[in-house]
């Protein structure tokens, strides 16, 4: 056996395509990544916040439980990824960059984030810390939309430029996973 062998056979699946060299990825794909993990942590945090209060729809809670299980690994690998590139946690600037520079590009997204792609701002967060009961649901329901259409965008984005496989099937997994929360949203806030 060669030793190619033996050595994707050590490497875990949750850092799938560890041993692939750094050469294989794009710019793209750390925009992706650098981008995503403070994507997802916001959702992680809104998730949170949600579940510690009173009073808040089953089906929404269970909802939030799905999203941090989900994003909790993708964050790991996402995290893995940038180790493994030895590049920064954080793009320049703070924010993401999706490739071109250029924001006009992107769908344009409802509400008044601060941080674009769906990014909730300090002042959302404060309204969802704020709200209880049915309105918390709702302003929780909201807001994950808003925050899974960025995510979906800076997913296709890497679908369209990214060239290191494992993270255009990641973002492939966020595109699909997240329309379909996004339709559960809907339908429970057409319920609430």
């Amino acid at each position: 056996m060669s030793s190619m062998s033996t050595s994707a056979a050590a490497s875990p699946s949750g850092s799938a395509g560890a041993d692939t060299p750094a050469e294989d990825h794009n710019d793209a794909d750390v925009t992706f990544a650098q981008g995503m993990v403070p994507h997802h942590q916001q959702a992680i945090e809104m998730s949170d916040m949600l579940l510690a209060k009173q009073g808040i729809d089953p089906r929404v809670v269970s909802l939030a439980n799905e999203i941090k299980a989900a994003q909790g690994p993708e964050i790991e690998q996402l995290q893995g990824w940038l180790a493994n590139w030895n590049v920064s946690m954080s793009p320049e600037g703070g924010m993401p960059n999706m490739p071109g520079g250029d924001m006009g590009d992107m769908p344009n997204m409802p509400g008044h984030n601060m941080g674009g792609m769906g990014m909730m701002s300090e002042q959302d967060m404060a309204a969802l810390q704020a709200a209880q009961g049915v309105e918390a649901s709702r302003l929780f329901l909201t807001q994950m939309t808003e925050h899974h259409e960025g995510a979906i965008a800076m997913a296709q984005t890497e679908v369209d430029n990214g060239q290191y496989p494992p993270a255009v099937e990641l973002a492939r997994s966020i595109i699909t996973s997240q329309q379909q929360e996004i339709a559960t949203m809907q339908q429970i806030l057409g319920s609430l």
